[in-house]
């Protein structure tokens, strides 16, 4: 096969020897990682992976002698040395962020070359930025097994991420348009203006949260399905490679390797399951991935909503300065009301965490309605 290709270009061989300069440091540094490391499940991942990275190191150094270049120098860079002084004096957990974002910026490297393409190497570069991910992620579990129940997708236990987002929303709207009637009060127009006012930033605060979370919801789901549909064919093409990444993260997580082969197996033995299991073990995907767009969407709307009106309610019976302070007592029960409630996400005091929603969003409000008063005065 390699006959029918073009005789390498300049480019080609310039190329060819930044990726073998590459590689090697790859080889040096999952070694360095192996020798620094205590806990030998660790240490037996690193040196499989030092020897990927001696294969990907090898096609380059083949690719440079077919094109009747000698491969430059294999000694690793000031860096990769440098990273492998850190790990032995403070230990590999010390390192692993640099090196995962390391993988992180290489994993699309060989996306675009033919030879590595061919060669499975952009596969190879994925998994071990989502090794690394994995590792630096402190989610090791030093027991007997993984959790099988995990992988079987059994127990799915909902998220509170939707039940604090809606409390984070209403907490927007709530501020924000309290904010926006004190500062329109503050310049002492008519009571029609003010409630005016009020209901467009309820209006544009909720169509402007809906539409980001819609946005938001739906680019993650696209993106999910685009990694998940890249996972189902390197599943079809390469199984093997697949079943031995998950040997390989299973290792991470705190298995022996033997363990971990049982498991990837009797994993890989289903497709569906191994497309789950994989999708979830590599991409690190959460189970809101697949949330409807359009139910986040109408939640952001509703929940910002409902935030917003209490500021306007007082202006629609009454008006000046009664309804300012009824507007602001009203907005600083809800303040104080919804800064408890973020204390079942933040485990602090209701008190605490109330008190200082009230003061903040009163703060804004007091800014806005001197600044309207301001120019009130000024008009």
């Amino acid at each position: 096969m390699a006959n029918n290709l073009p005789p390498a270009s300049r480019q080609d061989i310039a190329r060819y020897k930044r990726n073998y300069r590459d590689e090697v440091d790859g080889v040096r540094l999952y070694q360095l990682l192996a020798d620094a490391e205590d806990d030998p499940h660790l240490r037996d991942l690193y040196n499989r992976l030092s020897e990927t990275e001696v294969r990907h190191r090898d096609l380059w150094a083949r690719k440079l002698r077919e094109a009747g270049v000698e491969p430059p120098s294999d000694r690793a860079s000031l860096r990769v040395r440098m990273l492998g002084f850190l790990a032995r004096r403070f230990g590999t957990a010390f390192v692993s962020p640099i090196v995962t974002r390391m993988e992180q910026s290489a994993t699309t490297m060989y996306d675009d070359q033919p030879e590595a393409v061919d060669a499975h190497l952009p596969a190879d570069e994925r998994s071990h930025a989502r090794l690394f991910r994995q590792i630096s992620s402190g989610s090791r579990r030093h027991r007997s097994g993984v959790d099988i129940a995990r992988i079987e997708g059994r127990h799915r236990g909902a998220s509170g991420n939707a039940i604090r987002a809606a409390v984070l929303g209403a907490n927007d709207g709530l501020v924000s348009n309290l904010s926006l009637v004190a500062g329109v009060a503050g310049a002492d127009p008519d009571r029609g203006i003010v409630i005016l006012a009020g209901v467009a930033g309820l209006l544009a605060g909720s169509l402007s949260m809906a539409l980001g979370e819609w946005v938001s919801v739906r680019s993650s789901a696209e993106y999910f399905e685009n990694q998940l549909a890249i996972e189902r064919d390197e599943l079809a093409e390469i199984p093997e490679e697949e079943e031995e990444e998950l040997v390989l993260i299973y290792q991470a997580q705190g298995m022996d390797l033997e363990q971990a082969r049982a498991t990837a197996a009797r994993v890989m033995s289903d497709p569906e399951l191994a497309l789950q299991t994989l999708a979830r073990e590599e991409l690190g995907m959460s189970e809101d991935a697949d949330a409807n767009p359009w139910v986040a969407g109408g939640v952001s709307f509703v929940m910002f909503a409902i935030g917003a009106v209490l500021p306007v309610l007082p202006w629609l019976v009454t008006e000046g300065v009664t309804a300012t302070l009824a507007s602001v007592i009203l907005s600083g029960i809800g303040l104080f009301l919804l800064g408890a409630l973020i204390t079942f996400f933040t485990g602090r005091g209701a008190l605490f965490s109330g008190t200082r929603m009230l003061v903040l969003g009163l703060a804004a409000a007091a800014i806005t309605y001197g600044i309207g008063a301001a120019i009130g005065v000024g008009i």
